[in-house]
C-alpha cells in the first residue's frame, strides 16, 4: 500500500484570481463588440478561447471553512491539502475532498461482552477524537468516521476481555475499581488502532458499565457479601487490638492479677462485646463480695 502523507497544496489568492477573471471577460466583451463593429471574424480565434479559459477557471474557486481542510485530487493523483480558512483558487481540473478537522465524539452502544472471569457485562465508552492528517482520512480507509466506530467498539469489547469487572485484590486493576488508568488505557488501545487515518484519540472514558442483567441481582448479593466480609474482618482486627491493649494495662498497672482461666473469659466476653451487632448488656457479678 502506498504510504500518503498530508503536504500543502499550491493555491492562490480567491480574490485575486476573481479580478483575473473578471477582466478575462471583460476584454471578452470588447473585442466581441470589436468584432461585430468591424465584422472582422478573425477576433474569434482569440475570443473562444478567452472565453473557454474565462469558464474553466470558475471552477477552481473554493471557501475553507475554520477547522476544515480540502484535499486535492488532479486526475487520481493526491495534489496536497489546503488546512488555512478562506478564499482560494487552485487547479480547476482538481477534485476537492472536505475533511472536517473539528473534535468529534463517538458514543459507543452499550456492548455485552465476557469479562476477564467469564462474567457477562454491559459496557459503553466515549471517545472524543479529530483528524490530523486528512491526507490519510481519506486515501488510507474506506470511511475514516465508520472506521472510527468500528475500531473503538473492538477495542472496548477488547478492553474489557482483558480486566474484570470488579476485584478484591488490591494490586490487581479493574473496570470499577480503577476507571482512571482503565480510561488510559482505552486511550492507548484505541489509537493503536486509528493510527492508520491520522486520527488523534484527544479522551476516552467508560461512559456505562454493568453486570448483564441475568446475573446483577446475584452479582449485588456476592457484592453485599462481600462488603460484609470486609467489614468483619476490620472489626474483629480492632477488637483484638483493643482485647491485648486492655490486657497490658491490668497487667502493667497491676490492677488485677488474672490467671489463664480468667483473662480466657476475659477475653470471650470482650470479644462478644465488641464484635456483637447487638448492645451488649452487662452482667454484675456479685458473688465474690461475700
Amino acid at each position: 500500500m502506498e504510504a500518503i502523507t498530508e503536504k500543502n497544496a499550491k493555491r492562490a489568492n480567491g480574490f485575486l484570481m476573481l479580478v483575473i477573471v473578471v477582466l478575462i471577460f471583460v476584454v471578452c466583451a470588447i473585442l466581441l463588440i470589436g468584432g461585430i463593429n468591424t465584422e472582422d471574424t478573425g477576433i474569434l480565434y482569440f475570443l473562444i478561447p478567452l472565453l473557454i479559459i474565462g469558464f474553466v477557471s470558475f471552477g477552481g474557486f473554493m471557501i475553507v471553512q475554520p477547522n476544515e481542510s480540502r484535499v486535492l485530487i488532479l486526475f487520481g493523483k493526491y495534489n496536497g491539502t489546503v488546512r488555512e480558512s478562506g478564499f482560494w483558487w487552485v487547479n480547476p481540473f482538481t477534485t476537492k475532498r472536505k475533511v472536517s478537522l473539528r473534535i468529534h465524539n463517538f458514543n459507543s452502544e452499550k456492548i455485552k461482552v465476557n469479562d476477564l472471569h467469564g462474567n457477562p457485562i454491559e459496557i459503553a465508552a466515549v471517545i472524543v477524537w479529530r483528524v490530523i492528517d486528512s491526507a490519510r482520512a481519506i486515501f488510507d480507509v474506506q470511511n475514516y468516521e465508520q472506521f472510527v466506530a468500528i475500531q473503538s467498539e473492538t477495542a472496548i469489547r477488547g478492553l474489557a476481555m482483558e480486566y474484570a469487572y470488579d476485584s478484591s485484590e488490591e494490586d490487581k486493576f479493574s473496570l470499577r475499581g480503577n476507571p482512571q488508568e482503565i480510561a488510559d488505557q482505552l486511550k492507548k488501545l484505541v489509537q493503536s488502532r486509528l493510527e492508520v487515518a491520522g486520527v488523534e484519540i484527544i479522551e476516552s472514558r467508560i461512559s456505562h458499565l454493568a453486570y448483564a442483567p441475568e446475573i446483577a441481582q446475584a452479582m449485588l448479593r456476592r457484592q453485599q457479601a462481600q462488603a460484609v466480609v470486609a467489614a468483619r474482618t476490620k472489626i474483629v482486627e480492632g477488637a483484638v487490638g483493643m482485647v491485648d491493649m486492655a490486657l497490658k494495662a491490668l497487667s502493667e498497672q497491676h490492677i488485677v492479677d488474672l490467671d489463664n482461666e480468667r483473662k480466657a473469659t476475659m477475653v470471650n466476653n470482650l470479644m462478644v462485646a465488641l464484635v456483637s451487632e447487638v448492645q451488649a448488656q452487662p452482667v454484675i457479678n456479685a458473688g465474690s463480695l461475700y
